[in-house]
């Protein structure tokens, strides 16, 4: 399929490229470092090769959400928007932008949203779990009260929210110590991010702020295999909802304000699954590029088997829809 849209890429800056080295081994580091810090060379001749017409560009992870320092991490969330602005400016009908944002600190976050949507004419955000805020074990969780106005801000915007993965804290992992292959993609970020979604849902969140659309990679970070159940014990009318805010069923949340992408999944049944939950028309195609190859993504996309409608939802008109584009 030509013409594909693909929305959870990532790149890096010198002041977050380590934090993404720990995931591979040394000799891949080697190519995976220069992927990350490239653009418009290696990437755009693999996205021609791959049918893939356009790709929204996000920071890597988990960069600024673990720099303690609230000021700091202002700081280099501009250096990265900056960064990327000027880099996808060489090709604007091929690459659009997710904005990092410095959530340590809420009215931090509004403004630099504010001026990369309004002044850099970004996609949206792209934001890596919760945020440290002094130091390394304290976290900071957007259903807080405190990110109310936040909130306020992404749905006056009318932008979508990227929620991705980061490994939990140093003290929350306690049930896969001594087996590191545990962390990282392989398991702990789809449930770090799963939970995360989830405590938004109970917030009461999209009770105050209906419009906004939350996506998750992953094809729905193990959300989608278990929401019935969720819904089922946790919903205010469920079986023991334990002081949930949520006036409706999580399920009705899930289905109305959340996007799945396909990144880094690339299984039929588990995509199948997603359109089954939540429907065709908010399930995205993503390769998560280029911790995954752009070439495994798009071989087993454009031969899964499904309706060639929802092929063509699913690989562009979704994400030009979402994302109000005029490529």
């Amino acid at each position: 399929m030509k013409g594909k849209i693909a929305l959870e890429e990532h790149f890096a800056i010198e002041e977050t490229l380590a934090d993404s080295e720990q995931f591979f081994m040394p000799d891949v580091w080697r190519t995976k470092r220069r992927q990350l810090l490239d653009i418009t060379d290696e990437r755009l001749r693999r996205m021609d090769d791959a049918g893939i017409e356009y790709a929204i560009i996000s920071l890597n992870a988990p960069a600024i959400q673990a720099i303690p320092d609230p000021k700091r991490a202002a700081e280099v969330a501009k250096i990265a928007n900056g960064t990327l602005a000027e880099l996808i400016s060489k090709h604007p009908d091929r690459f659009g932008a997710f904005a990092a944002l410095p959530l340590q600190d809420p009215e931090a976050a509004a403004r630099e949203l504010n001026y990369c949507i309004t002044e850099l004419n970004f996609c949206g955000a792209l934001v890596n779990g919760f945020s440290n805020l002094n130091d390394d074990e304290t976290a900071k969780y957007y259903c807080a009260d405190e990110y109310l106005d936040f909130w306020g801000e992404v749905s006056k915007l009318d932008v979508p929210f990227y929620l991705h993965p980061r490994n939990p804290l140093l003290s929350q992992q306690f049930g896969i110590k001594d087996h590191p292959w545990l962390m990282g993609p392989a398991w702990s970020f789809s449930v770090e991010t799963g939970v995360h979604a989830l405590r938004l849902i109970g917030s009461g969140l999209f009770d105050k702020y209906p419009n906004i659309n939350i996506i998750l990679g992953h094809l729905g970070e193990l959300i989608q295999n278990n929401i019935w159940r969720t819904s089922h014990w946790a919903s205010v009318n469920g079986r023991n909802p334990l002081g949930v805010k949520a006036k409706k069923p999580f399920i009705d949340y899930f289905h109305n304000n959340f996007y799945l992408t396909t990144s880094g999944n690339f299984r039929t049944i588990t995509m199948r699954n997603a359109i089954d939950e939540i429907g065709s028309d908010r399930v995205l195609f993503s390769s998560d590029y280029p911790f995954e190859e752009m070439e495994e993504a798009v071989k087993w996309f454009d031969n899964a088997e499904i309706g060639r409608n929802d092929h063509e939802k699913i690989g562009r008109h979704n994400a030009y829809k979402l994302f109000k584009l005029k490529i």
